[in-house]
């Protein structure tokens, strides 16, 4: 008898933590409702060339820039998963499996780096790509690790490179 009172116990901890995790997801949406909407893919981009070769790797997540663990939970924008990166002259495209494409405009770029945190991740090293993008006024941080981290740099470098000149920072984080 006590056996079963304290599997029980334990059940509803267990509940009670889930649903607190729940709760917290459901909240911060809520919060974040005020977003804009994430850009579609075009329709045409298909016909475009992509300036890198795309890469395979980890979708991380999208956070507020100023707060690397504000991850976004709008939508499926807050799941992680695999992914794959095409780099276009007209922007950036995350393919993410599970879940819905990523679309980042060349003229919403602001920065992008290397670096080891972001959503709650961090990674030894500088292991993962952030772009830093602005979706209506709010600068978005958007996370991937690529499976072969040496290839990093230069697509940060292609990315900064599609920033237009106007909306180029040299503190993205301090975007609001």
């Amino acid at each position: 008898m006590a056996r079963t009172l304290w599997v029980l116990v334990l059940l509803l901890l267990v509940a009670l933590v889930f649903y607190g995790m729940r709760r917290g997801w459901a909240n911060r949406a809520r919060r974040q409702a005020d977003l804009p909407e994430f850009p579609a893919v075009p329709a045409d981009l298909a016909d475009e060339s992509e300036i890198r070769e795309s890469i395979s790797g980890f979708y991380v997540g999208s956070t507020r820039a100023e707060d690397w663990q504000d991850r976004i939970a709008v939508g499926d924008i807050g799941h992680r998963a695999n992914a794959v990166a095409s780099l276009r002259g007209s922007g950036v495209l995350l393919e993410r499996d599970g879940a819905s494409p990523m679309w980042i405009p060349a003229e919403s770029v602001v920065d992008a780096r290397v670096d080891h945190k972001l959503a709650n991740k961090v990674v030894p090293g500088k292991g993962m790509l952030v772009f830093t993008w602005r979706l209506g006024d709010q600068a978005i941080d958007t996370g991937f690790r690529a499976d072969d981290e040496s290839t990093q740099d230069e697509w940060a470098k292609a990315v900064r490179a599609l920033a237009p000149a106007a909306g180029r920072d040299d503190n993205p984080e301090g975007l609001t």
